[in-house]
C-alpha cells in the first residue's frame, strides 16, 4: 500500500491508509463486496448457465453459481482497497468502508486475496478447470488490469474494462458445461456494448467528482458533447446486437417483443441526452437513461430466464 500512500491526495478528507485502529462490522465486509453488482453478476451467469440446458446436478450448478458470486465479490473489494484514495475524494464513494475508516486496507486486501483464491479453486473442484480459469481471468482483469491500470490511465477504462463485468455468462456456461458456446458469447458482447452508454451517462452527471479524484473519464477527456455522440453510436450498436439471440434460435417471442421494445427505449434515451445538454433537463435526461438502461439488461436476461428455465420460449417465425 505504500504507493497508495504516496499518491494520496492532500484533500482526501482524513483518509488515512497506514491507520493502526480497525472495527469494521460484518456489514461493512459485506459492503466491500458491492453487492448490487454480485446481484447483476449472479442474475447473467445463472442465464448462461440455463440457455444452455445443461443435464447437471443442481448442486453442483448451485456451488458454481455461488463461487461465481464470491470471485466477483473479491474483485469488487480488491477494487475498493486499490481505490480507496480517490474513493475519499469522491461524494459517491467516501462512505465506503475504506475511506470512511471502518476497515484497514490491509484487512480488504487480506479478505479479496482469501476470496479471490478460494472461488477459483472451489469453482475448479466442484465444476471443472475452465470455469475456474476464466474466473481467475475474471478477477485479475478487474482488480489489476482495470483497477490499477485503466482506470487512471485512459478515458476507454469502461470500454475495455467492462469485458470483466461481461463475462459472468461465459463462466456459468463452461461452470455447466465444460465448454463456451456462441450463446454465452453474445451474452458476453451485449453486456460489453451496454456498459459504455450506461457508465457514461452517469459519467456526465458525476463528471465534477472525476475531475476531482483525476480519473479521465469520457466526460473529462473527450468533453460532454463527444460523450453523448458516443452514446448514441454504442447505443445504435446494442440495439440490433440486443435483437440477436432472436436470430440467432435461443430467444423466443418474449424476448423479440422485450429486446426489441426496449431497445427503442434505449434509443430514445440516449438521443434525449444528446439534444438535451443544459441545466436540470441534462441531468434527468443522463439518469433517466442511466436508470433505464439497468432496466433494459435485467428484462433482456429476465426474459431469457424465463423462456430457458420456467418453459416459456416460442421460437419466432414456428
Amino acid at each position: 500500500m505504500s504507493s497508495l500512500t504516496n499518491s494520496l491526495p492532500a484533500d482526501a478528507q482524513g483518509f488515512n491508509p497506514t491507520a493502526s485502529a480497525a472495527g469494521g462490522e460484518v456489514s461493512d465486509f459485506f459492503a466491500l463486496l458491492k453487492p448490487r453488482v454480485m446481484v447483476l453478476v449472479i442474475f447473467t451467469a445463472l442465464v448462461g448457465m440455463v440457455v444452455s440446458h445443461p443435464n447437471v446436478n443442481p448442486i453442483i450448478a448451485g456451488i458454481s453459481l455461488l463461487m461465481i458470486a464470491v470471485g466477483a465479490g473479491a474483485s469488487g473489494c480488491l477494487n475498493m482497497w486499490w481505490d480507496a484514495d480517490v474513493d475519499a475524494l469522491m461524494t459517491r464513494t467516501a462512505t465506503r468502508p475504506i475511506p470512511a475508516g471502518r476497515i484497514l486496507p490491509n484487512e480488504a486486501l487480506a479478505f479479496g486475496m482469501v476470496l479471490s483464491v478460494g472461488s477459483v479453486l472451489i469453482l475448479g473442484l466442484a465444476s471443472n478447470w475452465l470455469a475456474a480459469g476464466l474466473l481467475a481471468f475474471t478477477i485479475v482483469f478487474y482488480a489489476v488490469v482495470y483497477s490499477m491500470w485503466l482506470k487512471r490511465a485512459t478515458a476507454q477504462n469502461i470500454v475495455i474494462g467492462g469485458a470483466a463485468g461481461a463475462l459472468p455468462p461465459i463462466v456459468g456456461q463452461a461452470a455447466v458445461t465444460g465448454s463456451v458456446s456462441l450463446d454465452s458469447v453474445i451474452l458476453f458482447a451485449i453486456i460489453f456494448i451496454w456498459t459504455p452508454p450506461h457508465f457514461w451517462a452517469l459519467a456526465l452527471v458525476k463528471s465534477g467528482d472525476y475531475a476531482k479524484a483525476g480519473i479521465p473519464m469520457m466526460p473529462n477527456v473527450a468533453g460532454p458533447d463527444s460523450t453523448r455522440r458516443q452514446i448514441v453510436w454504442y447505443t445504435l450498436l446494442l440495439v440490433p446486437l440486443g435483437m440477436s439471440p432472436v436470430a440467432l434460435g435461443f430467444g423466443g417471442w418474449l424476448y423479440a417483443v422485450i429486446s426489441g421494445l426496449g431497445g427503442l427505449g434505449m434509443l430514445a434515451g440516449a438521443i434525449q441526452v444528446f439534444r438535451l445538454r443544459e441545466g436540470e433537463p441534462e441531468r434527468r435526461a443522463a439518469m433517466g437513461l442511466f436508470g433505464f438502461s439497468i432496466l433494459y439488461l435485467l428484462l433482456l436476461f429476465a426474459a431469457l430466464l424465463a423462456e430457458h428455465g420456467f418453459g416459456l420460449f416460442r421460437a419466432v417465425g414456428v
